[in-house]
């Protein structure tokens, strides 16, 4: 199973759209995540139409329309593996016990908030995942997202990909 973890589109605030780049990766994925900070509507019914499956939630920049289709928290199996989905973990300290805490039924934890990637994995066992933003870099070199491959209820390859600047 390929996954296509995203978050932090920032859509129309940060970029005026989803990169072809990042359209092609939905199109080839089974399941596509978002993490929250869609910003707009358009861009959810875009993910909608497009994915095989899509599993998202509501970030802090995401207004009350984001907010009633969306939940604050997801969670779904997927290939096996139990996971959760949330816009915000807190600061990085202290991150990996604290996601063991709120979260002790998850095998594979994505975030975002930060625009910032991140993958580690907790004292537990839970594998944390932050695919940064496609859209918008921050502090960055360039935007990025994560492809996974879910395998015999295993993940296997976890990749960052560059989104460089158009």
């Amino acid at each position: 199973m390929r996954l296509l973890l995203i978050s932090d589109t920032h859509i129309p605030k940060r970029a005026r759209s989803l990169p072809d780049q990042v359209l092609a990766a939905v199109d080839a994925a089974d399941v596509v995540v978002h993490a929250g900070d869609w910003v707009d509507a358009a861009t959810l019914d875009l993910l909608e139409q497009r994915s095989k499956r899509l599993v998202g939630v509501y970030g802090n920049n995401d207004g009350p329309e984001l907010r009633r289709r969306l939940p604050e928290v997801a969670h779904v199996s997927l290939g096996g593996l139990r996971f959760s989905v949330v816009h915000e973990t807190g600061p990085a300290t202290g991150r990996e016990a604290r996601c063991d805490r709120d979260f002790p039924d998850t095998d594979v934890l994505v975030f975002g908030h930060s625009h910032i990637p991140w993958d580690t994995v907790t004292p537990r066992g839970m594998r944390l995942l932050n695919p940064g933003s496609p859209t918008d870099r921050r502090r960055q070199p360039v935007g990025t997202y994560l492809t996974v491959e879910l395998t015999d209820g295993r993940l296997g390859d976890v990749t960052l990909v560059p989104v460089p600047r158009a």
